[in-house]
Formats: structure tokens, sequence, C-alpha cells
């Protein structure tokens, strides 16, 4: 009888951790991160789950002579975003996937 109730200890302790992983998933989520490439030429925002909800380009990084310019701050603004994105995803969900291999 005790090993059932260890097992009934572990399975709520499980949900209530799942719950609270769920509700800071959600919170991040809302947040939004402004991922900006030198000189602010070029600047791309996200939302906490990873999707891209704006891209802003300064009318100084478009010369039609140079497309190759504004292709690598467009992805240097997007890298940007997307590394804040993982690493606050990482400081505020870190904890519920460490040591499981994830």
């Amino acid at each position: 009888m005790m090993r059932g109730m260890n097992m009934q200890q572990m399975m709520k302790q499980a949900k209530a951790m799942q719950k609270k992983m769920m509700a800071e998933q959600e919170e991040l989520a809302k947040q939004e991160f402004v991922g900006k490439a030198p000189d602010d030429m070029v600047t791309a925002t996200f939302s906490g789950d990873n999707q891209l909800i704006d891209l802003k380009i300064n009318p100084e990084a478009v010369d039609p002579d140079d497309v190759d310019m504004l292709q690598d701050l467009v992805i240097a603004a997007v890298k940007d975003g997307m590394s804040q994105v993982s690493n606050a995803t990482q400081q505020k969900l870190g904890k519920y996937t460490q040591g499981m291999g994830l």
C-alpha cells in the first residue's frame, strides 16, 4: 500500500509541474523579442513561441547595387531575435528538461 501512495504522490507532482510549465510557456509566448542587425538597419521581432511577427528595414539599408548586404542584415537580425527567444526559453523552461536528454 505504501508503494501505491508514493506513485500517487509522484503523479500529483508531475501534473502540478506540467501545469506550471504550460503556464510559463504561455507567458513566454506573449513576450516579444527584437533582433537587430548592426546599426539597427534591420530589426526582426519574434514572439516567444518563435513566430516572426514584424520585420523592419531601414530605407538606408536598401541599395539596389548591394542586395547581398541587405540579405546579410536580414539574416543577422533574424538570428539575433531567434537567439533571444532560445535563451529566454532555456532560462524559463530549462529547469523542467534538465537531465532528460532533451
